[in-house]
């Protein structure tokens, strides 16, 4: 996720969208409220948390470029892929 000056963050959740909502709505006290992180621009899906745990160490891992370049070959606007999520409330609580 990033922000309007394109600070990035990196994150795993069992769901994505309640996540993007918590983070949209600053439900969650943290770096993403403190830098307005609210822009879902990449995102990869596992059905295995083991995987995704290493592979959110391995990307943070990585230089802020490598970063870049991976969410620009995926999403070349950095558009918001949430926007046109309709996130009913049953969503946001599980």
């Amino acid at each position: 996720m990033t922000n309007a000056s394109r600070t990035l963050y990196i994150g795993f959740t069992n769901n994505l969208e309640r996540r993007v909502f918590e983070h949209k709505s600053k439900e969650i006290e943290g770096f993403t409220k403190k830098y307005n992180i609210t822009k879902l621009v990449y995102f990869e899906m596992t059905n295995d948390v083991y995987s995704a745990i290493a592979r959110e160490k391995q990307m943070k891992g990585w230089l802020r470029s490598k970063k870049v370049k991976l969410i620009t070959d995926f999403n070349p606007e950095w558009k918001d892929l949430s926007l046109d999520w309709s996130l009913d409330s049953s969503l946001r609580s599980e």
